[in-house]
């Protein structure tokens, strides 16, 4: 159980954070013993005076299996604040509805450098920046992909995202992250998921930041089905983190909640922390997960696997195998695969493919994909091997034996949408406009001898100019 924080010192995290284990379990957990209600969930007066409050992830009536929500025991209530009011000054790069006015489309192959963190002062709020998107808030069906580079904490303010769930991908610098659940502690090789609605503040311990987001809209992220790799595998259920209880009771005058909807930002005043959560149970809340204990599956004959044998989380749509958005991971691994050119195939996809580089290199890309930069590869853009890690490959020979793909971690949110991107981003000073050249130098290796006319080529000569013999 966690000391409560009665000296206004939020921004400070214990060495050792305590957090609760499981993926889509029930949770309980209270910061003063006996905070929670036994035998209901709003009875008429909760332990210490507490409020009772439910947040709800998914509508009433959704199928049990996929009802999500939680309740939380609070020394205030969310609802006691100022009307919201549109925040001055208007962030003017974030997107929740992509459209002509705001996005173009491009399926041309798309490559960024490395994120600059700014010079003056910023927070996570006004360094998240959209990169691409496709569907709409409103709707309740889409994705948007985000940037954040920041060098300062939020204070005397919290962020709440009323359009979609936040998977964060640190890159550099760990995000301390309290939320109405409790801390959570990030770093670089780890990932956060905050799902709608929750109000959460990002501290910096480390100073300067960088990473990405990936949003979805009208769903949550699953673990995927595991099929014929059986009942363990890929993302274990109990490695997944949930903070536990934590609160905060001291007076924040002119506290804001900076609110996302719509894409637009919204502020409201508060006197409070909302981080007052005494004590909650439920199977809404925020999760982090360390991709190192991902238990990656590989080909160990022929061939190369499809990228989505690695995903970890995945934001299902309705037709049965097609993904909102997937997150993947390329983690170090072992290729064993005789008689395979084994980095990535050449492809056109259906789906849309954005990537970014947490730390090492990635196994398709000799040069020019840097960690904290980043690719977009649309529907049925042509993309693959550069040509570098092409002809590396060829000249290693059948007789490769094991290599093992060491201090590397790439990702990839994959989506069946079609992404438009953002002006900001096509216009970025960033965007590595030769990306193109990687692939320019790929030579034909085609053998083919055009003396050495095959007998069957022969005869079908013959047969259509009528002296293949006779025809009835």
């Amino acid at each position: 159980m966690m000391e409560p924080n009665t000296n206004n010192k939020g921004t400070q995290f214990p060495a050792d954070l305590e957090y609760q284990s499981g993926f889509g379990n029930h949770f309980s957990s209270e910061a003063i013993a006996g905070a929670l209600p036994q035998g209901q969930n709003s009875p008429l007066i909760c332990p210490y005076g507490l409020y009772a409050e439910q947040i709800s992830g998914t509508a009433f009536t959704a199928p049990r299996k996929l009802n999500l929500r939680s309740w939380l025991y609070r020394i205030k209530p969310s609802v006691t604040h100022e009307p919201f009011k549109p925040r001055v000054p208007r962030h003017e790069k974030l997107v929740g509805e992509f459209n002509q006015s705001n996005s173009s489309a491009n399926p041309t192959q798309l490559r960024w450098k490395p994120v600059e963190i700014p010079e003056s002062p910023t927070d996570f709020i006004d360094g998240l920046q959209t990169v691409c998107g496709a569907g709409s808030s409103y709707l309740r069906h889409g994705f948007a992909v985000h940037m954040y580079t920041a060098n300062k904490s939020m204070e005397n303010c919290a962020f709440c995202n009323a359009d979609g769930d936040f998977l964060i991908v640190p890159q550099k610098g760990r995000l301390w992250i309290t939320t109405e659940c409790g801390k959570l502690q990030v770093s670089p090789g780890e990932i956060v998921v905050l799902p709608q609605g929750f109000r959460f503040a990002v501290n910096l311990p480390d100073g300067p930041s960088r990473g990405y987001v990936a949003e979805i809209f009208g769903t949550h992220f699953q673990l995927p089905d595991l099929g014929p790799i059986g009942a363990n595998g890929l993302a274990a259920p109990r490695d997944f983190l949930v903070p536990t209880a934590w609160f905060e009771e001291s007076s924040r005058p002119g506290y804001t909640i900076v609110q996302k909807y719509g894409g637009e930002l919204f502020t409201a005043k508060q006197d409070f922390s909302p981080f007052n959560v005494v004590a909650w149970h439920g199977n809404y809340a925020p999760f982090k997960y360390d991709l190192s204990k991902f238990c990656p599956y590989n080909t160990v004959l022929v061939d190369h696997s499809d990228p989505s044998i690695n995903t970890v989380l995945t934001a299902p749509t309705d037709k049965p195998g097609v993904a909102l958005l997937d997150f993947v991971i390329f983690p170090p691994r072992w290729l064993v695969a005789e008689h395979t050119f084994r980095p990535p195939y050449y492809h056109r996809n259906c789906m849309s493919e954005f990537m970014g580089l947490i730390n090492g290199g990635y196994e398709a890309k000799a040069d020019g994909f840097l960690p904290g930069g980043s690719s977009l590869h649309s529907c049925m853009t042509p993309h693959g091997p550069d040509t570098k890690s092409y002809e590396a490959t060829i000249a290693r020979g059948n007789e490769a034996g094991p290599q093992r793909i060491a201090d590397t971690m790439a990702f990839m949110f994959e989506s069946c949408l079609i992404p438009r991107v953002c002006p900001w981003a096509l216009e970025s000073p960033l965007m590595d406009h030769d990306y193109y050249q990687c692939w320019i130098g790929l030579k034909s290796h085609f053998t083919h001898d055009a003396n050495n006319v095959q007998i069957s080529d022969v005869q079908n000569s013959r047969d259509q100019s009528g002296t293949g013999g006779h025809r009835g």
